[in-house]
């Protein structure tokens, strides 16, 4: 860690200024369009909560199961930016169209896969007792958002493909046209307009798998018609799979697609464990997450943008370079996490207002946020530093390390704080959140490490 930064010499401010410019220039567009996923989820749940605490329900459950799904599919699918970014470095665009389109076969594989899962989620739904009415309309709502779901899948190749080009403004440009497009959709569906049936939350499911298709179809126009893309020769031919270079791409990518579900599922874990704790301990948690998840945005696409950065780096043979930019970037993390980090404990009595009047739920939540508010710094370094790793293709160590800080580290310890008598009386949610505040700040510091050595090893080499 200190080799990265110590690159960050006085002498060298303009470049590092230029750096950030271009990280920026790269998240900004990424960082716009997560937020609009987030906000169709929101979208999702307000217009469901509108026609009743069923189809409410049946909402956040579907989700709870096909969004994990869709975090470890994404995951998977990540390597094609990584191998593609490193390809633009080297010039060799020619050997960027055969790639993507083999990463396009595994999509379609993966999106089949997911698809079928959700049409036969039932048995899950069961073993979690969920009432047979509320089954039927959370089974509703799966089998129609596992339409979309191949669309979903083909369209994360396509968006790694252009974010590894460098040009990330179409994913944000697709994904606020598929936030506009939800809306409608949702209305037309839930409530029944234009001679349909009202579905309540089962149109949820719906307007999603349209919108999905509709971001693959946008996708796929702009890179066939952007000039940016044609050197690549994507759809210069059509090829049959082949088993190698698929093979390639899961090897890379499929520990990114553990080790972003094993950091996601923990919060879910968390949930359930204090489920037991009351109605206002668990709506505390969940605003705490949910601000939380929000302000995690920022971080998130500068890791996205820092993978981008890294790979064209090395790709170019200047492994120097690819340092550099990972120093930039953690640094850049930490200023963030910093500003962030202030926010949290000044008013997070404030931010928990935001979401609801009640007293309970508010002295719950903001107890939370000051946690949050700690783990901002590890939690800046350790996803930009699993980034830049990606950027060097190095993903297995940091599956093992993701697997080890939080299941191994952090869950234990914080079940032990919160609700066993193990470390002294049971704290309740902050000793969760203090296990959190642990596993993350281990993630940090060996992902840390790992990057260190790697970035050092590839410049001897």
């Amino acid at each position: 860690m200190s080799a990265l930064l110590a690159s960050l010499a006085p002498s060298r401010s303009r470049r590092s200024l230029d750096e950030v410019k271009a990280l920026l220039a790269l998240a900004g567009p990424i960082m716009v369009a997560q937020l609009a996923n987030t906000a169709m989820g929101f979208v999702d749940t307000v217009m469901a909560g509108r026609v009743g605490p069923r189809d409410l329900a049946a909402v956040a459950l579907g989700n709870s199961i096909w969004v994990p799904m869709l975090l470890l599919m994404g995951g998977i699918l990540l390597a094609t930016t990584a191998k593609v970014s490193r390809k633009v470095g080297a010039g060799t665009y020619v050997l960027i169209g055969p790639l993507v389109r083999q990463a396009l076969w595994l999509a379609l594989t993966i999106g089949l896969i997911a698809a079928a899962l959700l049409l036969c989620a039932e048995p899950i739904l069961v073993l979690m007792q969920v009432e047979a009415s509320l089954r039927t309309t959370t089974m509703g709502y799966l089998q129609a958002v596992a339409l979309g779901f191949p669309a979903l899948a083909l369209y994360q190749v396509l968006r790694g493909f252009s974010d590894g080009l460098g040009s990330t403004r179409p994913t944000m440009v697709i994904g606020l046209l598929g936030l506009l497009l939800n809306i409608p959709l949702n209305y037309i569906f839930i409530y029944g307009k234009l001679g349909l049936p009202a579905m309540g939350g089962v149109g949820c499911g719906w307007a999603t798998a349209l919108v999905l298709w509709f971001m693959l179809g946008a996708m796929l126009w702009w890179v066939h018609w952007a000039p940016v893309y044609r050197s690549s020769q994507l759809f210069e031919r059509l090829e049959w799979p082949q088993w190698p270079e698929i093979r390639t791409l899961l090897t890379l990518g499929l520990p990114i697609g553990i080790a972003i579900f094993a950091e996601a599922s923990i919060f879910s874990v968390i949930a359930l464990l204090i489920g037991s704790l009351g109605a206002s301990v668990v709506a505390g948690h969940q605003v705490a997450l949910n601000f939380s998840s929000m302000v995690f945005m920022i971080p998130y696409s500068l890791a996205m943008a820092t993978t981008v950065r890294v790979g064209q780096a090395l790709g170019r043979g200047a492994p120097r370079d690819a340092r550099f930019s990972a120093g930039v970037a953690m640094a850049t993390a930490l200023v963030y996490a910093c500003l962030s980090a202030s926010l949290m404990l000044l008013l997070r009595a404030d931010i928990a207002r935001l979401y609801t009047p009640d007293t309970e739920v508010l002295a719950v939540a903001s107890a939370l946020l000051m946690y949050s508010a700690l783990f901002q710094f590890s939690d800046a370094i350790q996803v930009t530093a699993a980034g830049a790793l990606r950027g060097y293709h190095d993903t297995r160590a940091t599956m093992l390390i993701t697997l080890l800080a939080y299941w191994g580290i952090g869950l234990p310890i914080g079940y032990s704080l919160g609700l066993s008598e193990l470390l002294g009386l049971p704290s309740g949610p902050a000793g969760l959140w203090q296990g959190l505040v642990i596993g993350l700040t281990c993630a940090a510091v060996l992902l840390g490490v790992r990057l260190q050595r790697i970035a050092r090893s590839a410049v001897r080499s």
